[in-house]
């Protein structure tokens, strides 16, 4: 049988593990950061009646540049940032914002390119990265998991990357960075600086959005996505807000027809829909405010959380811990810093079983 070694694979791939995180069939699965709250029966039937109105079209191709979802995402956009005053010229959307990095990079990246990064922060960032022939460079986060805009600066001004990925809030840390740590990079790079905020919509509410930035900044891009807060992880969709230029750059390396009729017209019910879906996001930020201060009277250390999810320890064997909460059902992730573990925030039954489970977890390993 040939095995991958035996095929002319590219030299850069070699002995590289392909991303994802384990895929369990669990009681309580709290590792990828979805919304636990599943469409209303009312909306699964506003999705199934938009996807009948295209399925007699689908003998022809969708619309190419997706128009008329990027005017619904432009009027999210403006609804939940006032006064940004985005058009549909600068909005962009994707299959999740995962090819929108991967657009990203394409079109501001490859090879002799170099795009840098502060981690620990989302995986994808130096893995689309290198997958696209441009260098990554590593330049830490600060111990509290922040970015300090003076050590940010010097790493700009050392490296001048072609890229700086911003994560706010962060993954797997749930921190988020004051505008004036963005504003100092962006002052000083001579690149693309990509705010990813696929998680912006769980953030606190003195916590502001990069959004209100691109007003003057040519340069600037802010992803999300509908995976989280929309609870649409399963429909794939990614977007961002950027300068129109960016758009037209982005148009010169992206497939033909990447988003399928059924996703828009999916995107498009769940934005018209976006009152509904979104209510579930301030209960949830209510049980992560409330995960966190239980788990620091627990003795945990605890980052600051403006996501859907809580990275808490230290463990000495955060393995052992990770195996002894599976064996009792609940799903949690094994990421970022490496004393540490990340849980998401998901039902009121979801984060209880998760508690009575991690208690029950620390004391058989005392």
């Amino acid at each position: 049988m040939t095995s991958l070694g035996d095929l002319p694979l590219r030299d850069d791939l070699r002995g590289r593990e392909p991303y994802g995180a384990p895929q369990l069939d669990v009681p309580y699965a709290l590792n990828t950061n979805e919304n636990p709250y599943p469409p209303s029966e009312r909306l699964v039937k506003a999705i199934g009646e938009a996807v009948m109105d295209v399925a007699g079209t689908l003998n022809r191709y969708p619309d190419r540049d997706a128009v008329a979802l990027r005017e619904d995402l432009a009027a999210f956009l403006n609804a939940d940032t006032p006064g940004v005053g985005l058009t549909t010229s600068q909005v962009w959307a994707a299959n999740g914002s995962n090819e929108i990095i991967q657009q990203i990079l394409q079109a501001f990246g490859g090879t002799g390119r170099t795009a840098l990064g502060f981690e620990p922060s989302y995986s994808m960032h130096p893995i689309i990265t290198g997958v696209s022939g441009t260098r990554w460079v590593n330049a830490f986060r600060d111990e509290d998991f922040g970015i300090d805009p003076a050590r940010a600066i010097a790493a700009v001004e050392e490296h001048r990357p072609d890229i700086v990925f911003l994560t706010s809030p962060n993954n797997p840390t749930g921190t988020a960075l004051p505008l004036a740590a963005i504003e100092a990079v962006l002052d000083v790079a001579p690149g693309m600086v990509v705010v990813d905020e696929a998680y912006a919509e769980f953030r606190r509410k003195e916590t502001p959005s990069a959004l209100t930035l691109l007003d003057g900044r040519p340069r600037l891009i802010v992803t999300r996505t509908m995976s989280k807060a929309f609870a649409m992880a399963g429909a794939r969709l990614g977007y961002l807000a950027a300068a129109p230029a960016v758009v037209e750059a982005l148009l010169l390396v992206r497939l033909p027809y990447h988003l399928s009729a059924v996703t828009q017209a999916v995107a498009r019910t769940a934005l018209a829909h976006g009152e509904e879906l979104l209510g579930g996001v301030e209960a949830l930020r209510r049980e992560r405010d409330d995960l966190v201060a239980w788990l620091r009277a627990e003795g945990f250390r605890v980052a600051d959380s403006d996501a859907n999810f809580v990275l808490f320890g230290t463990f000495p064997d955060r393995r052992k811990v990770w195996d002894a909460l599976l064996e009792r059902g609940v799903l949690i992730r094994e990421v970022g810093p490496p004393e540490w573990l990340r849980v998401s925030v998901g039902t009121p039954a979801e984060t209880a079983a998760f508690r009575t489970a991690l208690r029950e977890a620390l004391k058989e390993s005392l």
